[in-house]
């Protein structure tokens, strides 16, 4: 879907220009700056491959009362390929540090409240290790501080994560010759039902939204979407759930294929203070498949823990006319 927002970049100490959207919603753009200051801000942070119109049921949501602020990682969307090459985990949670701070500058000058998907939460984990003042809250959707099995002491998780590890390095040499292959699978007509098929996806998966995520996925870089998965498999922030004393809401899909309801259910229970809920028929794309149900969940977590949206008349006044 289109969205009405505007772009700006911060620049890493690389050079590379990484993308950050503001939505405006139905506000006019020129007006849009001044009124959005003034509010709550939430800041989103991407899966792995993901396109913007996996946030759609929650920017929907909150544009018109919150200031809603997403970015992207190098090689997707509007951010440039990694100039340096480097596409580890701590080279994500850098462009996210600068990316707070420029949002915090931009508005109130209040940290954001962070909302994370699969890969982001393992991101903005990491940086609430680094900087835990950029993280008031958190909203932790689909996603686990690690690779399945990472964290855990026993030698059978360790070898197997071990053996992961082995077959994403030996696999590299291989990345540009089954580029087209899977370009040419993504683009076809196969692609949303096969997805179906390995249960990736659940009937209630609306079938535009997945052909738009498949387009945008065929035609990022693969060297970024490689070394950036590559990246995942390194280390984990399993250590850090323990420091974690902010208020904190996980959101899990129970058929999740992707990232484990157990993964999950073991990250409730290193944060036993943390909001959770399940979402029953839906998998790793539950944004979408129970995009309604997540997003009043997360509306109703923002406004009990003080992100109350702004009501007031400026904002309402300042919305272009409706034609007659």
């Amino acid at each position: 879907m289109p969205y009405r927002r505007t772009t700006r970049y911060v620049v890493a100490p690389d050079g590379t220009r990484v993308a950050w959207h503001t939505h405006f919603g139905d506000l006019h753009e020129q007006a849009s700056e001044g009124i959005l200051r003034s509010r709550a801000t939430v800041l989103l942070s991407n899966g792995i491959g993901t396109s913007e119109n996996f946030w759609r049921h929650i920017v929907t949501s909150l544009e018109q009362d919150h200031r809603v602020v997403h970015w992207n990682y190098r090689g997707h969307g509007g951010s440039e390929e990694s100039r340096g090459g480097d596409y580890d985990v701590s080279v994500h949670v850098g462009d996210l540090e600068r990316i707070t701070e420029e949002v915090m500058a931009r508005g109130d000058g209040r940290p954001p409240h962070q909302v994370a998907f699969s890969m982001g939460v393992r991101v903005l984990l990491e940086l609430y290790r680094r900087r835990p003042d950029l993280v008031p809250a958190m909203t932790l959707i689909a996603g686990t501080p690690g690779a399945p099995g990472s964290g855990d002491p026993r030698l059978a998780a360790r070898a197997a994560l071990s053996t992961v590890r082995e077959v994403f390095r030996m696999a590299t040499p291989a990345v540009p010759l089954a580029t087209p292959v899977v370009r040419a699978v993504l683009g076809s007509r196969f692609a949303y039902p096969l997805a179906r098929a390995v249960g990736a996806l659940r009937p209630r998966a609306p079938r535009d939204d997945i052909s738009e995520f498949l387009r945008a996925l065929r035609t990022m870089s693969p060297r970024a979407y490689w070394y950036t998965l590559r990246g995942l498999a390194e280390g984990h922030a399993w250590d850090v759930l323990p420091s974690v004393k902010i208020p904190t809401l996980i959101i899990a899909a129970r058929d999740d294929t992707l990232v484990p309801l157990r993964e999950m259910i073991r990250m409730r229970d290193a944060l036993p203070h943390a909001h959770w809920m399940q979402v029953d028929d839906a998998g790793h794309a539950g944004l979408l498949e129970a995009g309604t149900e997540i997003s009043d969940a997360v509306r109703s977590f923002l406004i009990e823990h003080g992100m109350r949206p702004d009501a007031s008349p400026s904002s309402r006044e300042s919305r272009p006319s409706s034609p007659s």
